[in-house]
């Protein structure tokens, strides 16, 4: 009961219904055959997931076809940050300690929230459980491919404070069969080098308008490659990563005299990668040994005037000093000092609802390479959006110009990098409808967007400068137009719960860069499938509950260079029963999980298949 009041809570909150959002929240994330954030996004309508292979594989989002780069991860409503190449692997955060996962076209609007939140073409955000009581839980998994989890969590509620400690550990030998079989091949095997051994701790802290975040995470992987026509008994890709992560953030919130409210954001990240090919049984890749060492200090002052309940005046300041060191030959320590700004307004009279923001960034990088540093980037971007609400049916539009500056990787990587690479423009526009009912026992939401995007100077890599030598550049220009609906409905009694949650994308995303190139132009920008669908059922009875989730991807193309180089399309489905039972103050559960039911080896990229059905069993057990 107390998830179903949250549902109404949020759907009725204001400033929130000018741009487009999704939500997964309590009961309903959890009930999904899911692991990670990643597993759990690739049901919101408009995305699409890139999982390199493997059960340790790089998993990334795409929102509307703007690239991995446009979109902001926010933790508790901090962002989660890579200077070195602008994307973050979602397989690293677990469900486990989400209460709600969200996704919002454009960005959030809030009355006072950071400059950062402003400065991305979609933002993702991910809020932990706030926990309500004394509790200490355990989980046991046995899963396919050689899988063991464990995972321990203790949450205490003490004098207003609230908190709690999780931390998993999992190893996967990871070696699933596959059959790759096209026209001219049938490939069958075993993955290699596609296991991973992580650890991972954090905790939480809140009261009040406090709250604060630690986390650290720590792994070893292998880097599965493709597969190789006839090959796989022999070839052995035998590239390792090794990951340490680390982040430490806070913020406080406080309102006063009622009109006035303020906000302060901190964080330090730091991060460490290395991989490595340098094997004697390496005779497939260059041989390398690499190092890189991100840190990151974050600060941000929020501040909101609200002089008449209908109006909201906001303004922020955002600052993010970021270090490179890497053991790269020819690279040297990269310094980057990025400030952001914001002022917004907000109203909402009588229904109609409208808001607006001018967003400045200034980035300035210092590097003692001969050949200097970038040259400074200073840039005004702006934002509005209206939407009128009568009687449960809202009708909006926004318009949204923001670009994604050159990341580190970009601009200095060694050979590859372009110190005169320009910023990564889009502009977006979007009109909805949204109807909302509810009742007693039952409520049902639906919605749907028409949408347009144009990216200009899309920074790519290319090989400028000989096959083996390859160089970033700016060039392209997409045109992307499509739509995105959703339906949910959920019943309850006192004994049955029941949702069903839907999702369609259809979205046309093409090439405009050169009209004379007939081979590129106006074709299908590669990976955006031209539709997509999911279908997610939730069945509860007691302590019993069912959940199936249906994934529909369609043809994707993968390359240029031969109109027969596409993706198949593809159908997933997941399905997860669990059981719970309380004996005195202890609470047992059993949940079995079949993901890919229907064993399809599907591909997110070229010759990396996925692992097929495989299993999951879980026990838990909580006090």
């Amino acid at each position: 009961m107390q998830y179903l009041s949250e549902i109404i809570i949020t759907s009725k909150q204001p400033f929130r219904t000018t741009t487009t959002s999704q939500t997964l929240q309590g009961c309903e994330l959890q009930a999904l055959s899911t692991t990670s954030v990643a597993d759990a996004l690739k049901y919101f309508a408009g995305v699409q997931i890139k999982d390199y292979g493997g059960l340790g594989g790089l998993k990334t989002i795409n929102v509307r076809s703007l690239g991995a780069q446009h979109v902001g991860i926010y933790l508790d409503g901090i962002r989660i940050t890579n200077a070195q190449n602008g994307t973050v692997d979602l397989g690293k955060f677990s469900l486990s300690t989400m209460d709600r996962v969200s996704l919002y076209n454009a960005n959030k609007l809030d009355k006072c929230q950071s400059a950062s939140e402003y400065a991305s073409g979609a933002t993702v955000y991910l809020r932990t459980r706030r926990p309500t009581k004394d509790s200490l839980s355990v989980q046991l998994r046995r899963a396919s491919f050689t899988t063991w989890m464990a995972k321990a969590n203790a949450q205490f509620e003490r004098n207003g404070w609230s908190g709690f400690i999780d931390a998993e550990w999992t190893d996967s030998r990871g070696d699933y069969p596959f059959r790759y079989h096209s026209e001219y091949e049938d490939t069958v095997g075993r993955r290699s080098n596609s296991d991973i051994r992580y650890g991972r701790i954090e905790g939480v802290l809140f009261k009040g308008g406090f709250s604060s975040h630690i986390y650290y995470y720590d792994s070893e992987r292998g880097c599965p490659g493709g597969i190789v026509r006839r090959l796989s008994d022999k070839y052995v890709n035998v590239g390792r990563e090794w990951n340490r992560d680390f982040f430490i953030q806070a913020s406080y919130q406080k309102q006063f005299m009622e009109c006035h409210q303020v906000k302060l954001n901190a964080k330090y990240t730091n991060e460490h990668l290395r991989y490595c090919t340098d094997y004697p049984e390496n005779h497939n890749t260059a041989r390398v040994n690499n190092h890189y060492l991100q840190q990151d200090g974050y600060g941000a002052l929020c501040y909101a005037f609200t002089p008449w309940p209908w109006l909201s005046l906001s303004a922020s300041y955002d600052v993010r000093y970021s270090k490179l060191e890497a053991d790269l030959k020819k690279f040297d320590d990269v310094f980057r000092l990025d400030q952001k700004q914001v002022m917004a307004v907000q109203t909402n009279w009588h229904g109609l609802q409208a808001a607006a923001s001018l967003l400045h960034q200034h980035y300035h990088d210092v590097t003692f390479a001969h050949v200097g540093a970038a040259a400074p980037l200073d840039r005004w971007t702006p934002a509005i959006s209206a939407a009128y609400t009568l009687k449960g049916l809202t009708l909006r539009a926004w318009y949204k110009k923001i670009f994604r500056a050159p990341t580190l990787n970009d601009l200095y990587y060694t050979q590859a990098g372009n110190r005169n690479l320009k910023p990564e423009y889009t502009k977006q526009l979007n009109l909805g409808i949204e109807y909302h009912f509810d009742s007693p026992h039952w409520n049902a939401s639906l919605q749907a967007d028409v949408y347009q995007n144009k990216i200009e100077n899309r920074i790519v890599c290319l090989p400028l400068k000989g096959t083996y030598t390859w160089s970033m550049m700016n060039y392209g220009y997409t045109f992307c137009q499509g739509l995105n609906a959703t339906a949910q409905g959920r019943y309850h009694t006192n004994d049955w719960q029941l949702s069903l949650l839907t999702s369609l994308t259809w979205q046309h995303d093409v090439n405009r860069t050169d009209p004379d190139d007939e081979d590129t132009y106006d074709k299908p920008i590669c990976y955006s499938p031209t539709l997509s669908s999911g279908v997610t059922a939730i069945i509860g009875w007691r302590n019993l509950q069912l959940s199936t989730s249906y994934l529909y991807v369609g043809e994707r193309m993968w390359s240029y260079a031969d109109p027969e180089d596409v993706l198949k399309p593809y159908h997933n489905i997941d399905t997860k029963l669990t059981y719970s039972h309380n004996i005195g103050k202890t609470q047992w559960g059993i949940c079995l999980e079949v993901c890919d039911l229907l064993d399809e080896q599907y591909e997110h990229i070229p010759r990396y298949p996925m692992p097929g059905r495989n299993y999951k069993l879980t026990l838990s057990l909580g006090l």
